[in-house]
């Protein structure tokens, strides 16, 4: 796992920028460094070693050196790849996995990526016709940003390597703060940064006279075989992950797990054959899991390594949390995610850890909700639309928000797993409302691609990539890196989504529960007790703090410090902190979405005054 970072221009200093920009990422690769420059181009890279410890640093260059790399990832095929290159005649220097995505595209151009088992995020300069290309993983496991700033183009695993290019421009942009207040995350291309995008996963780009040409060249398939018993599909779950975690075990370093007390994280600590397990909780026991993580580690005879977060390092640590995440992640579980990529850390170099299982085994209990509300969709929408509608004019509640969504289609009410102001609720907050897309305009091209799908399946396609690669892989790569560790998800592996994919929606939502035909599999490996538990998500005690005097205050100078003052209004700000300390409704969600946001700010522009 490592990080790099290059642009396109004609700089005279290049080496001094280039270095400035590599040493804003030192995280990812404190193990060694390497820089390429010629003319066009500089190449930057930070090395964290895993495989082939001596001989796997970048960039890599292919025989005759016009093809330069640099990689961020794992190819876990690339014995395979390695062999059949070297039958078609290609020479390799080292033992990394790195050197097989030079010579394969040598020998397959853009075609490789169809070849590729990993993840991955990587650029190739070719020296000869001056051509970039790279490419960002199926799942987004791995991050690839770029930005053109004038004849200037830019690109790495980090905004923050942009920073010190003297052609950067940092601008804060505020449609992405429009977007973010209702996902909890930056949706779709843009980020918070004017100008900068993401590459979206399972795309590639050619950037080629000044010009920049993007392609998609993979996409998850959901296609039921109905044809195959639910124990035959249990026995194919369950073959296909021990392969999966065999694969992702491909290392020369150890290899720890994470574990909470989820089947996800259970079945990959259960599967792994590891010997130590690493897990965090807090003091208030319903948000604890570390009893649970014991008892399952002692039944595998596996050493669990815990520790117990307090509030002060919880909120001591969120400035640094998000200047680490880029962009605003208002995911409180983020912060309890980097505290155990910090335990683990300290013990060994890559964990795997359980996430992608529940977007695509069919995990999320709301996924539940269209097999379980047949009687309610009886009535027809029209009438739901009007009870919906009344239910909407009382303050939210766990029952009259039933109403509420079954009075809209899908389409209009499931924008993902957080849904946290509408658009009339932020454009109300904002100062300055834009013209950033409605949640609605940002999944529409999704559920288009699967309107013939059932609802089950049309909301895991979306979350697969939206949600996914927004939230739950932004925070699996920032967190891990932040800590030099590098974090491997055999789930969101390109055979298991294969086999996933043909899985009928009886046998992942039924009975009450979800993944149903997964946790089937999982009880092969822990007992059943652990496989049927219900997801919980990972618990943090946000509202509880929120009521707290000390934290109270801390968020309300924050909600009317003068850069609150310059995007929202503020008075709707203190109105919700006041309202949920009161107890008159749980606003902690929308709190922490505004508050995650100024103190992101805070770290990239430092305009804000409050304590931290």
């Amino acid at each position: 796992m490592c990080g790099f970072v290059g642009f396109s221009d004609r700089l005279a200093e290049k080496k001094e920028v280039l270095t400035e920009m590599m040493n804003r990422i030192v995280h990812r690769g404190p193990d060694s460094d390497g820089q390429y420059t010629d003319e066009e181009i500089a190449l930057g890279f930070r090395r964290l070693s895993i495989i082939d410890l001596e001989q796997g640093s970048q960039p890599l260059f292919n025989e005759d050196g016009s093809l330069v790399l640099v990689f961020n990832g794992e190819i876990y095929n690339y014995p395979a790849l390695r062999e059949e290159l070297t039958e078609k005649g290609h020479s390799f220097k080292t033992k990394t996995d790195s050197e097989v995505l030079l010579h394969g595209y040598e020998e397959y151009g853009v075609k490789l990526l169809d070849r590729l088992r990993g993840m991955f995020a990587f650029v190739i300069w070719d020296k000869n016709s001056k051509r970039l290309f790279g490419a960002r993983d199926f799942f987004g496991i791995k991050p690839l940003y770029y930005a053109k700033m004038g004849d200037t183009f830019l690109f790495g695993s980090e905004i923050k390597a942009f920073l010190p290019h003297p052609a950067f421009r940092k601008e804060l942009n505020e449609e992405a703060l429009e977007s973010y207040l209702s996902f909890q995350y930056s949706p779709g291309e843009q980020t918070f940064f004017q100008n900068v995008y993401k590459l979206l996963p399972a795309h590639y780009f050619i950037y080629e006279n000044g010009e920049m040409s993007i392609k998609r060249y993979w996409e998850p398939v959901f296609s039921a075989d109905p044809s195959v018993t639910l124990d035959e599909w249990v026995d194919k779950i369950d073959e296909q992950f021990h392969e999966s975690v065999e694969t992702h075990k491909i290392s020369d370093v150890e290899v720890g797990s994470f574990l909470s007390s989820g089947v996800d994280s259970s079945y990959v600590a259960c599967v792994a054959d590891v010997d130590k397990t690493f897990t965090v909780g807090f003091d208030n026991e319903q948000y604890n899991e570390i009893s649970y993580a014991k008892e399952l580690s002692s039944y595998i005879h596996v050493k669990n390594i815990s520790k117990v977060i307090t509030p002060e390092e919880y909120w001591a640590n969120f400035p640094k949390i998000q200047y680490h995440m880029d962009e605003p992640l208002a995911d409180p579980a983020a912060v309890a995610l980097f505290f155990v990529c910090q335990l683990a850390s300290q013990s060994l170099k890559v964990v795997l850890s359980g996430e992608g299982a529940d977007e695509i085994f069919g995990g999320y209990n709301v996924y539940k909700e269209p097999v379980e509300n047949h009687w309610y969709k009886r009535i027809p929408l029209p009438i739901r639309r009007v009870i919906g509608k009344l239910a909407g004019l009382f303050p939210a509640h766990r029952g009259l928000n039933f109403f509420v969504r079954n009075g809209q289609t899908l389409e209009e009410w499931f924008i993902g797993n957080a849904n946290m102001f509408s658009v009339k609720e932020r454009r109300a907050l904002l100062r300055r409302p834009t013209a950033a897309k409605t949640p609605q305009q940002f999944t529409a091209p999704y559920y288009e691609k699967v309107k013939e799908k059932d609802p089950v399946t049309r909301m895991q396609y979306l979350d697969l990539h939206m949600w996914l690669a927004g939230d739950i892989l932004l925070k699996a790569d920032k967190m891990s890196m932040a800590n030099s560790l590098e974090l491997r998800v055999p789930f969101l592996d390109k055979e298991v989504m294969a086999l996933a994919g043909k899985i009928p929606v009886e046998y992942r939502i039924r009975e009450g529960n979800t993944k149903y035909a997964m946790r089937q599999a999982a009880r092969r490996s822990m007992p059943a007790k652990s496989a049927d538990k219900k997801k919980l998500g990972f618990p943090v005690p946000i509202r509880v703090w929120l009521k707290e005097d000390e934290y109270y205050n801390r968020v309300k100078a924050a909600f009317t410090s003068p850069a609150a003052e310059e995007f929202f209004n503020t008075g709707l700000l203190v109105r919700l902190l006041d309202d949920h300390r009161s107890g008159k409704r749980d606003n902690s969600r929308k709190i922490w979405t505004v508050f995650t946001f100024l103190i992101w700010y805070d770290e990239f522009f430092g305009s804000m005054t409050h304590a931290k």
